[in-house]
């Protein structure tokens, strides 16, 4: 197991706990448990190579980090997931619990189903699997966001995606699969530009949710903050611009810049 130093710790353990999980092991060089305990883990990170990576951390050489994970007794092992703590336990364990944590953190029947579906050709099999994945685990997110992204029906697509567990990327579909079918009711991005400029504050609305299925996100922002700015569209453009920024991530440089511009509009 590698020795993981307190500079590399973000990259080895937060960082690489968004590829797969990553279980740390504080412990010191005096804590005969730890000593105990050592062999056992070694023998899980040999069973559960490329799924589970297993690190060390010295907590006399990290004493920083050892607070910040709030360790107040060693061993002291932890499991990161995707950048934070998914589990853990204190002190020395008997093995089967041992390997029973480590099974928690591998993909489940329904993972396996879905990773196996991302590599299948024919599109029956490849459905066939990730029904059988939503069969398993029926608000698995991968699998209804690879069904989802499978059919051309929007309506069962939405449908699919309501089952799922509401993560960013679920939210992000849902979103743009909303602002896809209102644009598809309203019309074309040209005939709601007249519209528009004739003055019919109602369109604008639908312009901008047109333009934002369309890709044409930043132009979408600006027009959805003018109906935001008036007042009898104010409700449905600050609904609509909310779609487009979960459709972007909040991380996004056009969410960022829009977001203090939405909040002076409302306010």
């Amino acid at each position: 197991m590698k020795d993981v130093q307190e500079s590399e710790f973000v990259d080895v353990v937060v960082e690489g706990s968004k590829s797969r999980p990553v279980v740390v092991d504080f412990w010191a060089e005096w804590c005969g448990p730890c000593r105990q305990l050592s062999p056992l883990l070694e023998q899980m990170a040999e069973q559960h190579a490329g799924q589970v990576d297993v690190v060390k951390v010295n907590v006399d050489h990290a004493p920083r980090l050892a607070q910040q994970f709030g360790v107040q007794g060693i061993p002291a092992v932890k499991a990161f997931v995707d950048g934070k703590v998914a589990g853990e336990f204190t002190g020395l364990q008997p093995a089967p619990v041992v390997a029973q944590f480590f099974a928690g953190l591998g993909p489940s029947e329904a993972d396996r189903l879905v990773i196996a579906a991302g590599t299948e050709s024919d599109a029956d099999r490849r459905r066939s699997l990730l029904e059988q994945a939503m069969e398993l685990e029926v608000d698995h997110p991968a699998a209804a966001l690879a069904l989802a992204a499978d059919t051309d029906d929007v309506e069962a697509a939405r449908a699919v995606l309501a089952r799922a567990r509401p993560t960013p990327e679920v939210q992000q579909a849902i979103a743009a699969l909303s602002l896809t079918a209102t644009s598809e009711e309203v019309g074309n991005v040209e005939d709601l530009r007249r519209l528009v400029a004739q003055g019919d504050e109602e369109a604008r609305v639908a312009l901008g949710r047109a333009l934002a299925a369309g890709g044409d996100h930043e132009d979408a922002i600006a027009v959805l903050l003018d109906g935001v700015r008036t007042p009898s569209t104010k409700d449905e453009a600050r609904d609509a611009l909310l779609e487009v920024f979960t459709v972007l991530g909040n991380d996004h440089p056009l969410v960022k810049q829009a977001r203090p511009r939405l909040a002076a509009a409302l306010f």
